[in-house]
């Protein structure tokens, strides 16, 4: 048995969207997770037209996925950060103060969409930071890093039903510590930005943890909470997350890049972090907010 989710941005979610579906697709009683925003109903298979009608409805602000009806409520959330739990790229924010912004942005761009290695544009990007202050950290955490919508809540709520969560970043842990802290989560991993003195020495701590490490990083934290990996829900939005996206029992890609929200089981493109618990089932009245 599955579940077709239909979530939309705030209010954009029509009852005359879901009754449509519903019928099309011989699914049985709505019920609806948050009125004019998240609706499902169950269904004997994934629809063969599931791709072409989410295309459809993509004008309407309305993102449509079909998942497993069992097992649904993760037990383990594994999240990547930049573009995903915050809204912005850290490496990038670092690049702007140190006057390279543009050359390392367009290397980020490229290295998201899988057009290069991770582990070589994640050096070359480092490379270009040598000799910035390492004050600028606290300075770009500060003035430049917000959370992304929902993640607070997110995280708060699968915690309040027993879930453990981790944040798993290609990034770096002078953010993913503080970002793991201010929303909750139980664990982090990342690369680490060494130093010399006082300043970035333009290189990165081996091994760098790319998209294998995540995976790895998945599997052993499942097995240190004796779980499967089925139990999991990852999100992510790049190539080096896609990996992790597709090994977890509900695999999400956020705002993803084209190419990894093509290739993963689940694609929200238009509600903010909140739409991964309604793929799991919570009404909006289960919500926690911290």
């Amino acid at each position: 048995m599955k579940v077709v989710s239909l979530i939309g941005a705030k209010g954009a979610l029509e009852p005359a969207l879901v009754s449509s579906l519903q019928s099309a697709w011989g699914g049985g009683e709505a019920v609806w997770l948050s009125p004019d925003e998240a609706a499902e109903f169950p269904v004997e298979a994934e629809p063969s037209n599931l791709r072409s009608v989410r295309e459809d409805v993509a004008p309407m602000r309305v993102d449509v996925n079909c998942v497993d009806a069992e097992n649904r409520k993760k037990r383990l959330l594994i999240a990547d950060m930049d573009s995903t739990m915050i809204g912005q790229e850290c490496i990038d924010e670092l690049a702007d103060e140190a006057g390279v912004g543009p050359r390392v942005a367009d290397i980020t761009s490229r290295a998201m969409q899988g057009e290069l290695d991770f582990e070589e544009a994640l050096t070359e990007r480092v490379g270009l930071l040598k000799g910035l202050p390492v004050s600028v950290i606290d300075k770009v955490l500060e003035t430049r890093i917000r959370h992304a919508a929902g993640g607070a809540v997110l995280v708060a709520t699968m915690k309040s039903s027993g879930a453990y969560a981790a944040l798993v970043s290609g990034g770096f842990v002078q953010f993913t510590s503080k970002i793991a802290s201010e929303l909750g989560f139980d664990t982090h991993r990342a690369n680490t930005l060494l130093t010399s003195g006082d300043e970035l020495s333009g290189e990165v701590g081996r091994p760098i943890l790319g998209q294998d490490a995540k995976v790895a990083a998945l599997r052993e934290i499942t097995k240190e909470l004796g779980i499967l990996v089925d139990d999991a829900i990852a999100v992510g939005d790049g190539a080096n997350d896609l990996a992790m996206i597709g090994v977890a029992g509900m695999g999400v890609a956020l705002h993803a890049k084209p190419k990894v929200a093509e290739a993963a089981p689940c694609r929200i493109d238009h509600g903010d972090l909140t739409a991964l618990l309604f793929l799991q089932g919570y009404a909006a009245s289960e919500f926690v907010t911290p």
